[in-house]
């Protein structure tokens, strides 16, 4: 039904599942009227059914080297036709239930006089009008001795089917067919499972314009169109699998990158809030690339998260040309906070221009898509192209005014103080000296 429903939906396309009912299985319905009209049990049908096509065990032959145990079961030439059932029979208590019942001594004790049997034994019950008998043979043994003298030898011997002990009183025998009626049913030819779990597998492809996400949505409403039961559950494989799970590891990964960055900004600026400037002018940059990517009805897949990973790489370096550029003024020619990044502002804007124009261009052809794979590599093209356009357009803008508020709070810490004043500036400790905080 589910595969069903997910063929009407507009995005997939290609639907298709592993579990093809080609195969046909017999259903067995009992009267129950009838069945407890004659005394015949629900149990009574299960034990008939399990004893032609169950394989029980019923007993065990022990050898001097090893043992054998004896397996109870229909002939294998009747279990080639679902015509077998009519000839199954089955004990009924009330005589008088039916007119096709046939009396005959109970046949489920099956046993062997010889206890020198070397090969396995088979019990094979053997169906047929006048009820069911059960016979053994081995390879040097015989069954001797009929069911009465067996019981007598053996008073509390009991049927292996039902466990009650065995009489020698007259059971009368119902067929099958007079208590129920078989029908036929298709079905699936293999059952598959997972995790000891029965399981089937639906494939689909995405239709044309559709995206990862669009497909996951289409296969939910499909769920609950049929009002999937909730012992029934589902999970996703191959590509929306890969995607999920990037999904969520991509946090953990953004934020690991944005340690490290922090950490070697940290020390090459000897100071703790000024890679925070770096880091400001990240944000930007990913809102582009997103705002990018959803203008071109993109997905937002592993390549794409590439890209935000390359901008990371690449936007950061807007900010270090100019908070590089305005700590050497600072340090060097005494100038404010403001003024210095300012000048920096001024200076630094045509490298900047340049750098971001290059990597534009480089991302170009990514964007447009040539050749073969070109559909694999658009979301990364586009990814960069407009995570750079937003960050050139906000980095002049925000960097300078983060710039200076980090300044100020570098001002207000001891620490700070000492890790931002140079060397050459008077008061300072000669190099290697530990640092006096005040």
């Amino acid at each position: 039904r589910l595969a069903e429903q997910m063929k009407l939906q507009g995005d997939l396309t290609d639907v298709d599942t592993d579990q093809q009912e080609n195969g046909v299985e017999t259903m067995v319905t009992v009267d129950k009227e009838s069945a407890a009209r004659m005394g015949i049990s629900s149990r009574d049908v299960d034990n008939a059914l399990y004893n032609g096509f169950g394989q029980r065990q019923v007993a065990t032959i022990y050898a001097e080297l090893n043992q054998y145990h004896v397996i109870m079961e229909v002939a294998p030439r009747y279990t080639r036709s679902p015509e077998t059932l009519k000839d199954i029979y089955v004990p009924a208590k009330n005589a008088g239930g039916g007119s096709t019942a046939s009396t005959t001594a109970t046949a489920s004790a099956a046993s062997t006089s010889s206890s020198t049997a070397t090969t396995t034994a088979t019990a094979t019950a053997t169906t047929g009008t006048t009820g069911a008998t059960t016979t053994t043979a081995a390879a040097t043994g015989t069954t001797s001795g009929g069911t009465t003298s067996t019981l007598s030898a053996n008073p509390g011997l009991r049927d292996t089917s039902s466990g009650q002990v065995l009489s020698t009183a007259a059971t009368t025998m119902v067929p099958l067919s007079a208590i129920a009626r078989f029908s036929e049913n298709p079905t699936a030819a293999s059952v598959s499972h997972e995790d000891g779990e029965l399981s089937t597998t639906i494939s689909y492809n995405l239709a044309e314009g559709a995206t990862l996400s669009d497909g996951e949505a289409a296969v939910r409403q499909a769920e609950a169109d049929i009002r999937l039961p909730n012992n029934v559950r589902g999970s996703f494989a191959g590509t929306a699998r890969s995607a999920q799970d990037s999904q969520k590891e991509q946090p953990f990964l953004i934020l690991a990158a944005l340690v490290v960055i922090y950490i070697v900004l940290g020390i090459l600026y000897e100071s703790l809030v000024h890679p925070i400037t770096v880091l400001s002018t990240l944000p930007s940059a990913g809102v582009g690339a997103v705002l990018a990517l959803l203008m071109f009805k993109l997905d937002f897949s592993i390549i794409a998260l590439i890209g935000i990973f390359l901008l990371i790489g690449i936007v950061k370096k807007n900010a270090i040309l100019i908070i590089d550029f305005a700590l050497e003024a600072e340090r060097s020619r005494g100038l404010s906070a403001l003024e210095a990044v300012r000048e920096a502002c001024l200076l630094r804007f045509r490298p900047i221009l340049m750098t971001t124009l290059a990597a534009i261009l480089g991302a170009l052809p990514l964007a447009i898509g040539f050749g073969e794979g070109a559909e694999l590599r658009r979301p990364l093209g586009i990814a960069i192209i407009g995570g750079l356009i937003a960050s050139q357009l906000l980095t002049l803008l925000t960097t300078p005014v983060v710039y200076v508020l980090m300044d100020k709070l570098r001002r207000r810490s001891p620490l700070e103080r000492q890790l931002g004043r140079h060397p050459d500036e008077p008061g300072m400790p000669p190099p290697g000296a530990p640092l006096q905080l005040q």
